[in-house]
């Protein structure tokens, strides 16, 4: 199944208007597999070169919803 052409073309305004990735360089997972600087799981934080647009988006979507990137944590 693939995404509309609206779908991947919304996904690619959103991706346009942020960083490349979520990263601000405060990255600790000391205490759980979610790193309290970006809010990705290690997993995501592993394989995010390689995700697609709609994956990340999904991604970015969640961790935003959840106050997430922090800088200071």
């Amino acid at each position: 199944m693939s995404a509309r052409p609206e779908d991947r073309a919304a996904v690619a305004a959103a991706a346009a208007e942020r960083p490349d990735t979520p990263c601000v360089a405060v990255c600790s997972t000391t205490f759980d597999e979610v790193c309290r600087g970006c809010g990705r799981t290690v997993a995501e934080v592993a394989h995010w070169v390689s995700m697609d647009a709609a994956a990340k988006e999904v991604v970015w979507q969640r961790i935003l919803a959840q106050g997430y990137p922090r800088r200071n944590t």
